[in-house]
């Protein structure tokens, strides 16, 4: 539901946005109330942006969206995962990993919402690339899914303005109704299964974990500085 004209709570704010041919309106729900609207509303799905309200032009994370072929195992995807990781640690941006709901992962990296979209994309492109260089049998950026049955696709497209990414613990619209969650990297191992993370279990993994996998996530004070720009686009 990218552009609400129907009714909704009071407790959902509206927001117009300038897209390339129209204004589009759109929901924000940023308390409890809100999210509890988005149910009543029947929506299963949130999905949502990379910047927020306050900042709309300037990013203030970005997301690599891990999206395995049929043929590829959650072994190979945690593998990929924590190569991106490594990737980014290099250019000194700490990242944070979360389930799809489905079969993948996405790798975020919080940022100084300071850089606009173009930069964002154009730095999530240069690192998807340099990935595919260094193992082109194993990742891909070519969207088309016939032919990368093997392989991990590098969506570097959610970096994209308007573009959007499950939100942490949504359900998904999918049989079981399972959750996109967020996730330690020490946590992120083949003894975990993404496909019984759902609405029934999250519960009570979160009744069991001692501490929060993202704890740092809102503190972190990283910057896409201009040298990383460089880096990811001559690698």
């Amino acid at each position: 539901m990218r552009h609400s004209k129907v009714w909704a709570p009071p407790a959902l704010r509206r927001i117009r946005i300038q897209e390339k041919k129209k204004l589009g309106e759109y929901l924000i729900a940023d308390s409890l109330a809100a999210v509890i609207s988005l149910v009543q509303m029947d929506v299963i799905e949130i999905h949502t942006w990379n910047s927020r309200a306050e900042h709309l032009e300037k990013p203030d994370r970005l997301v690599l969206d891990l999206d395995p072929g049929p043929e590829v195992s959650w072994r190979q995807v945690i593998e990929a995962g924590k190569l991106v990781r490594k990737a980014l640690q290099t250019l000194r941006l700490e990242s944070y990993a979360k389930t799809t709901g489905g079969s993948g992962l996405h790798i975020l990296v919080p940022i100084v919402p300071e850089r606009d979209w173009s930069e964002c994309l154009a730095f999530a492109r240069g690192l998807a690339l340099a990935i595919e260089r260094h193992d082109p049998r194993r990742f891909t950026t070519r969207f088309a899914k016939s032919g990368r049955e093997r392989q991990i696709l590098l969506d570097y497209l959610r970096n994209n303005r308007t573009n959007t990414s499950i939100a942490a613990f949504s359900a998904r619209a999918r049989p079981g109704a399972p959750v996109s969650v967020p996730v330690s990297w020490s946590e992120l191992t083949t003894r975990l299964d993404p496909l019984r993370m759902t609405v029934r279990t999250v519960p009570r993994r979160l009744a069991r974990l001692s501490r929060d996998p993202w704890e740092h996530y809102f503190r972190v004070r990283q910057r896409l500085t201009t040298d990383s720009l460089r880096a990811v686009a001559t690698i």
